[in-house]
């Protein structure tokens, strides 16, 4: 599995950047114009992104090519286009090791309007030795366990329902509970499962190796007070991580031997259509959710409960993993290019109401405010669990010494999930496996 799993993704990105060999090629013919060309991480903005760009080029005239790399594949990706002789102007970088990793092209962004509209100028990102600032966060985003409220509420209104308010899902016990009760009563409440199918398809296998791995490593991360990235892990939590594993595949949409081949676009058709009440997913989803047909008000997110001890003072698992930087070996027209495309982003209309509006993103510009705040309702959950009180569960995933240590997790889990391996390797590709990938990362720098 594992060796056709990674013979797939290497499969993907040849063809990927077959792609975009032949787009670099055509991506600026004037150089003294400049052009805009976004190597882009986030597959759930790729189409987005591309109308926007379209919609720039039509308002400005500049060239503005757009490019989103395969599942997994980003690193290697933007490795041989940044070695191109027409590499990407702008690009993402994952947190404090990804600009690290990216350094020689990350140019100083204090001149950007991008930088300046900051609220909070410390949230941008600085090349540890250097001064400046090297990558801004241009969204801040949150994920948890969406639910149809609609649905959920068909539960509560149950006879024999042993929870009947979502206040009182406030931990791993009540979450358990009450899946296990929707389960049971899935064809009384006309749903096919409590959860939505948790694939493991590359459209979706980071809801398990990036997402969910990282809520126990925050709490690990915060009980012995890691700051950096560390060489090393304990896996503290990994007896509750089975427990919500376990969980989501007893009581999922599907059996757990078809997870293999479930992608996104599968779990979005459970939660869209009514087949599911939860659905592990982040702010991202919400112009998915929309798309499908949900209003608003038949949102809500739980964060993601699994036993730990103290969760019970924390919301949802919130920050930025995207940071943007712009290419210091592009051309200078390029480079002035894409800044002035930056400043665009978040002081115009047409820019301010895509972002916010259209894509649902919430940012930590000032430029953001009034008819430009997000009505993104998973956003809004996580502020309203933040007003409570609740820490923000911090991104541990960040940390991640590299994209083969996420794809040896998903392939140890799918393994566990599907009765071919044990849970005692999945732990061994979360703890020892960070090892091995952090010792490789730091001898290939």
């Amino acid at each position: 599995m594992k060796i056709a799993r990674k013979a797939l993704t290497a499969a993907i990105a040849v063809t990927m950047l077959s792609s975009l060999a032949a787009c670099g090629s055509s991506s600026s013919s004037d150089d003294s114009t400049g052009s805009i060309y976004f190597l882009n991480n986030k597959p759930e903005i790729a189409n987005s992104m591309k109308a926007l760009a379209k919609e720039y080029t039509k308002e400005t005239g500049v060239k503005f090519t757009v490019e989103t790399a395969a599942s997994q594949t980003y690193d290697q990706t933007l490795k041989s286009e940044l070695s191109k002789s027409q590499p990407p102007t702008l690009f993402d970088v994952i947190g404090q090791v990804g600009l690290e990793n990216w350094k020689d092209y990350a140019a100083d962004m204090t001149d950007t309007e991008m930088y300046k509209q900051l609220t909070d100028k410390s949230l941008a990102l600085t090349v540890s030795g250097s001064k400046g600032a090297q990558a801004v966060p241009v969204v801040s985003e949150t994920y948890g366990i969406i639910y149809r409220k609609d649905l959920l509420q068909k539960y509560f209104d149950m006879p024999g329902a042993s929870i009947t308010n979502v206040k009182d899902i406030d931990s791993f016990s009540a979450l358990k509970t009450v899946a296990n009760e929707i389960q049971a009563n899935k064809a009384k409440l006309g749903l096919k499962g409590a959860f939505t199918s948790m694939g493991f398809d590359a459209s979706t296998s980071w809801r398990w190796n990036t997402h969910l791995a990282s809520i126990p490593l925050a709490y690990e991360f915060a009980k012995d007070s890691i700051k950096k990235q560390p060489a090393t892990i304990k896996g503290t939590y990994m007896k509750q991580l089975k427990a919500i594993t376990d969980l989501y595949v007893k009581d999922s949409t599907v059996s757990a031997s078809e997870l293999s081949g479930k992608t996104m676009n599968d779990a979005l058709s459970d939660i869209n259509t009514g087949a599911a009440v939860f659905f592990q997913n982040g702010s991202w989803a919400w112009p998915d959710l929309k798309s499908g047909g949900l209003k608003a008000d038949q949102i809500g997110v739980l964060p993601i409960y699994m036993g730990i001890p103290g969760e019970s003072n924390y919301g949802m698992s919130t920050g930025s993993e995207t940071f943007w930087t712009v290419n210091k070996q592009a051309s200078a027209a390029s480079q002035a290019a894409t800044k002035k495309f930056l400043k665009w982003l978040i002081t115009s209309d047409k820019g301010r109401k895509t972002w916010s509006q259209t894509m649902g993103f919430a940012t930590s510009f000032k430029t953001f405010t009034g008819a430009y705040e997000t009505d993104n309702p998973i956003m809004k959950a996580a502020e309203a669990y933040q007003k409570e009180g609740k820490k923000n569960v911090s991104w541990a995933f960040l940390y991640d010494p590299s994209d083969e240590y996420k794809t040896d997790l998903s392939d140890a889990w799918l393994q566990y999930v599907q009765g071919t391996g044990n849970w005692s390797k999945v732990k061994d590709a979360f703890v020892n496996g960070w090892a091995t990938e952090y010792q490789t990362a730091k001898e290939n720098q």
